[in-house]
């Protein structure tokens, strides 16, 4: 379920979102880092206006973010591109209802403050996409039901509040569960369908066959599959397993004699399974833009693939 990944310019590189009806890009472009620690006001819209200038004239049409990015800053800067004529309905975005994070309030009457909030940050009266956001913060039996999220998200598709609703969310196992209940049309996982990590494979064969719009998240497993030594220590997040780093410090040399940086092959990773209609990479600025699109054009040979794959460490260490 492989192939070559789409480049700007191939045909394939803006495809179908499932059967949303929305034609998205291979790339899509995170924003849950827009927000930075220290920065001041004016540097920050400086940097981001750039970036918009920058995807406007790139062949990235695919927008993520969600209430709680930035403390909800992240939306309101999507909403001024818009209101600022930056960007324009050429843009395809996606976003999520969250949880309230200081109370941990999961209710479906969060779920209808969140995308009132939303709506307004973003100055719109209905998104394309919305999420229901980590859910692993809750239980699937809290979620499901009656008069909880996933019914609230259910509903406000039902008003045109959204034209289509979707899950997104970590545990592989746990995101099955909602793609099973036959009620989203769109699925966003991270960290587990990269170089390291094919747990998500069952989840994402069932999204495949239901027509689901598939976004695969965290293809760089939060930065063990970049040279970034700041992350060579941790996956998804949290402390990596000894076999993990083990396998990531092998694939890493791999790469080096190959001539190719790790991220090129992780990124390319996403992009080559056919199950996947856009990977989302977190880009801040210009310069991390451009660098992503770079990683794209790298060519790797179908022997470093082989090479790659054969020092993921077993299923057993994801499941255990």
């Amino acid at each position: 379920m492989t192939k070559q990944p789409a480049r700007p310019g191939d045909d394939e590189w803006i495809r179908a979102y499932g059967s949303t009806g929305i034609r998205v890009s291979a790339l899509c472009l995170g924003t849950s880092s827009w927000v930075r620690a220290g920065e001041d006001e004016p540097t920050a819209l400086r940097r981001i206006a750039d970036l918009a200038v920058a995807t406007a004239e790139s062949p990235i049409n695919f927008v993520d973010t969600s209430n709680i990015y930035g403390g909800g800053v992240s939306e309101q800067l999507i909403g001024d591109l818009f209101r600022n004529e930056i960007w324009d309905d050429s843009i395809v975005l996606q976003t999520k209802v969250d949880r309230d994070v200081p109370t941990g309030d999961f209710s479906g009457e969060q779920m209808w403050r969140s995308l009132e909030q939303s709506l307004e940050r973003l100055g719109v009266d209905r998104v394309p996409v919305l999420f229901i956001h980590d859910p692993e913060n809750t239980t699937f039996e809290a979620a499901t039901e009656e008069g909880g999220p996933v019914e609230a998200l259910v509903e406000m598709k039902r008003q045109g509040l959204a034209e289509n609703i979707g899950v997104s969310g970590g545990p592989a196992d746990l995101m099955l569960q909602f793609v099973e209940t036959g009620v989203f049309d769109t699925l966003i996982n991270h960290n587990r369908m990269t170089l390291l990590d094919r747990s998500a494979d069952q989840l994402y064969d069932e999204a495949a066959r239901r027509g689901m719009g598939i976004t695969n998240a965290a293809p760089y497993g939060a930065g063990i599959l970049t040279d970034d030594p700041r992350f060579a220590h941790s996956y998804a997040y949290g402390p990596a397993a000894p076999e993990v780093i083990r396998s990531a410090d092998r694939m890493r040399e791999i790469c080096r004699e190959a001539g190719i940086p790790l991220a090129a092959a992780a990124l390319q990773y996403s992009m080559r399974d056919e199950r996947i209609h856009s990977t989302v990479v977190g880009i801040s600025d210009v310069e991390r833009l451009h660098a992503t699109l770079e990683l794209v054009d790298v060519h790797i040979t179908e022997e470093t693939w082989a090479a790659l794959a054969a020092e993921r460490p077993p299923l057993e260490v994801w499941q255990g």
